[in-house]
């Protein structure tokens, strides 16, 4: 019998261990919400792959010129 932990997927989290949120609850280290943050171990991986997608905009916003 095999172990189901085994038969995930790796979660691929951005997080780079800088954990501040900004006055709009978004994290200056991975871009996440506060939210998404909490709720990353329960997103399913197409939902952690949207908002990953979403991370580059995230951070021009908030460090583009």
């Amino acid at each position: 019998m095999s172990d189901p932990a085994q038969r995930l997927e790796p979660i691929e989290s951005p997080c780079i261990s800088v954990c501040r949120l900004d006055e709009q609850g978004r994290c200056m280290g991975c871009f996440r919400t506060s939210s998404e943050i909490a709720g990353w171990l329960s997103m399913t991986v197409e939902e952690r792959r949207a908002v990953i997608a979403e991370l580059p905009e995230r951070a021009e916003q908030l460090f583009g010129d």
